[in-house]
């Protein structure tokens, strides 16, 4: 059996506002049949309103505390990247171990994280970050990036109407009509085209920008006006149609484009991203004074790093009169649709690695290549490096 032997943890998560879980009952059960032990930390279902009698039900085991946990798996499934347990007063990364294998949400590039990175590199851990899954075919079932994306998109868009102080649609009334309000996305991947659909069914006005022609062409299908930036398709797309780090002149250039745009949105949506690297800077602080009082921007590229210069991680901030929201982990607060979609997610992973009761790992498979960020005490994520570690 593909899991025989093996024991995999199931931790519950201790970011603040966390309701996710790494593991449904339903999942555990497929990990069980397949011949493995399941340790699950009593409550880490509840944030997502599983009942540890549904995990036992499906076969787990219940375990008092993450200690036990960390301890006694072979890998560690978890949503967010190792922190400070306070409830054990230790680090997650120090109850890892030398050959451990951990798979979460690692965002190796980013630059919050630089010293975590060392840390889990020192621990001897071998890591996989489920954001550098590849958007290759037989890749789409392992996808979390993607299905937290489509998360991130809707819901960033009904954070920033609670952060607005006017409505998004236009609303007539006995003293006449109220406008509706301009929403801005940037970036039309998966997450930027969830929320110029979702601003769209609201009511707002919505302008998109992306450097991609095909991503723009998607947003005006979904009734969003796109924005030309002027930046020719041969140096916007890199390797499998995504956006890739443009040279300083053209970014320079596509920044200056938009100004005018960023100064009339009532709402932006930041969604850039460079798979696997540091995301690019498109707003800065001269930007944010241009906007208006009581405008909202919510940076929903924070795990990378952020599109806009004056976003602070994990953080709701107002500055120059502008709100900046660069929460991050928006798909926590909608927490039984994002883990139900994030557990057969990393199921799916483990079980492509597992063979025999064991995790192999083919360093030439591209999944494995773009995925694997610590081993032997190395920091091997090609993002990583490039970002300086």
């Amino acid at each position: 059996m593909k899991f025989s032997g093996m024991t995999i943890g199931v931790p519950k998560e201790i970011m603040p506002g966390e309701g996710r879980v790494s593991s449904t009952p339903e999942t555990v059960k497929k990990m069980v049949a397949e011949g493995a032990t399941v340790l699950v930390q009593k409550t880490a279902g509840e944030g997502s309103f599983f009942s540890d009698q549904q995990y036992v039900d499906a076969g787990a085991t219940l375990v008092d505390g993450a200690e036990e946990i960390f301890a006694k798996a072979d890998v560690i499934l978890k949503v967010k990247e190792p922190l400070f347990n306070k409830d054990v007063n230790k680090h997650e990364s120090d109850m890892l171990r030398d050959g451990q294998y951990l798979i979460t949400f690692l965002h190796p590039a980013a630059p919050v994280n630089r010293e975590p990175m060392k840390k889990l590199r020192d621990t001897g851990c071998i890591s996989l970050t489920l954001d550098g899954i590849p958007r290759i075919s037989r890749a789409q079932s392992m996808d979390a990036l993607t299905s937290m994306s489509t998360v991130a998109g809707y819901k960033s868009v009904l954070m920033a109407a609670n952060y607005l102080g006017k409505f998004l649609p236009m609303v007539g009334t006995a003293v006449g009509v109220i406008k509706p309000a301009n929403v801005v996305v940037i970036g039309t991947g998966v997450a930027g085209l969830q929320a110029v659909a979702t601003a769209k069914r609201l009511g707002a006005v919505v302008t998109a920008i992306d450097i991609r022609p095909d991503a723009a062409e998607q947003a005006k299908s979904l009734g969003a006006k796109a924005f030309d930036t002027g930046v020719p398709a041969s140096v916007a797309i890199g390797e499998g149609g995504y956006a890739q780090r443009l040279p300083e002149e053209w970014l320079a250039k596509e920044i200056e484009a938009i100004k005018p745009v960023i100064k009339d949105a009532d709402v932006l949506i930041l969604s850039a991203l460079i798979p696997g690297k540091l995301a690019p800077v498109l707003i800065t602080e001269e930007m944010v004074k241009s906007m208006a009082h009581g405008s909202v921007i919510v940076d929903i590229a924070i795990d990378q790093g952020g599109n806009c210069a004056l976003t602070e991680a994990g953080e709701e901030v107002v500055r120059h009169g502008v709100t900046i929201s660069g929460i991050k982990n928006i798909p926590g607060m909608l927490p039984t649709s994002s883990t139900w979609m994030f557990a057969n997610n990393i199921y799916n992973l483990l079980a492509y690695l597992a063979k025999d009761g064991k995790i192999v790992l083919d360093r030439n498979d591209p999944i494995v290549a773009s995925t694997l960020t610590t081993i032997n005490k190395e920091i091997v994520h090609a993002g990583a490096k490039e970002a300086g570690l």
